[in-house]
C-alpha cells in the first residue's frame, strides 16, 4: 500500500494553447518538467500521470513507468484522478496540475504531510502584493478563518474593503494544487456540481457548500502556469534564465 501518491491530470486539449502539455522547455516537454519536479521530493511514495489521449499517454511512457489511460469525457482533473486511483491501493493523492513545470517540491511535501483525517483535503495559497492581480478574476483569491481553513474561493475581490480603509488587509491567491485522503476523493466526486461551483467556475467551492473544509497551507511559492502563448514565452524566458 503507498502513502501518498502524486497524481498528475494531463488533457491533451486546451483551448487557449492548444497541446501545451508536450511542448518544448527547455529540452524536455513541460508535462515531462512537471513529473521531474515531483521526483525531487521526499514523501511521495508514487507518481502517476492520468492521460486522456494515446498520443499524451505515448509520449509521457518515455519517461514515466505509471502511465494510465483515462476516459476523455471527464469533467475535471479531480474526476480524472478518481478513475486513475481507483485501483491503486493508497492513503493519500497529491493533485499536481500537469501545466506547472516549476512547481516546488517543497510545497508538494508540505501538502503530503499536513493531510490526514482531521485535514481530509488541503489546499495552497500566497500573498497577493500587485494591485493588478487582486483584481483580475483569472487569480481566484481565497480567504481563511483563524485556524487557516477555507470561507470562500473567489474570481472577485475578496475580502471587499467596502469604505477604502487604510487597514492592512490581506488578500491571498489560491494555488491550483490539492491534497486529499482517498475516501474524501472518492466522496466529493460522488457530489454532483453545486450552485456556487457552477456560478464561479470553481470546483472547490463544492466541498465548501456541501459543508466539507479545506485546511490552507500558505507558501511563498508562486508557481507558473502555463495557460497562454504569452505564459510559455514567459516560462522559456525563465528556464533560460534561472536552469
Amino acid at each position: 500500500m503507498y502513502n501518498n501518491v502524486v497524481v498528475i491530470p494531463a488533457r491533451q486539449a486546451s483551448t487557449r494553447l492548444p497541446n501545451k502539455l508536450m511542448l518544448d522547455l527547455g529540452g524536455k516537454s513541460i508535462v515531462q518538467r512537471v513529473f521531474e519536479q515531483c521526483k525531487k521530493t521526499s514523501h511521495v511514495d508514487l507518481i502517476v500521470i492520468a492521460v486522456d489521449t494515446q498520443e499524451l499517454y505515448s509520449h509521457c511512457k518515455t519517461f514515466c513507468d505509471t502511465v494510465i489511460l483515462t476516459s476523455d469525457q471527464h469533467q475535471s482533473g479531480t474526476d480524472r484522478i478518481a478513475e486513475a486511483v481507483a485501483k491503486i491501493d493508497c492513503s493519500n493523492i497529491i493533485n499536481v496540475q500537469g501545466d506547472e513545470p516549476f512547481i516546488d517540491p517543497n510545497l508538494i511535501n508540505n501538502i503530503a504531510l499536513t493531510i490526514s483525517n482531521e485535514h481530509y483535503m488541503v489546499s495552497a495559497m500566497h500573498l497577493i502584493t500587485d494591485q493588478n492581480e487582486i483584481k483580475d478574476p483569472n487569480n481566484v483569491k481565497v480567504v481563511t478563518d483563524d485556524f487557516n481553513s477555507a470561507l470562500y474561493f473567489s474570481r472577485a475581490v475578496i475580502p471587499l474593503n467596502r469604505d477604502n480603509s487604510e487597514t492592512n488587509i490581506k488578500y491571498y491567491k489560491h494555488l491550483g494544487i490539492y491534497g486529499y485522503t482517498k475516501k474524501f476523493l472518492n466522496t466529493i466526486t460522488q457530489i454532483p456540481p453545486s450552485y456556487l461551483e457552477i456560478t464561479e467556475k470553481l470546483e472547490q467551492l463544492r466541498v465548501l457548500q456541501h459543508g466539507y473544509k479545506i485546511k490552507m497551507i500558505e507558501t511563498n511559492h508562486e508557481p507558473i502556469g502555463i495557460d497562454t502563448l504569452q505564459d510559455y514565452n514567459n516560462a522559456k524566458a525563465l528556464f533560460d534564465e534561472h536552469f
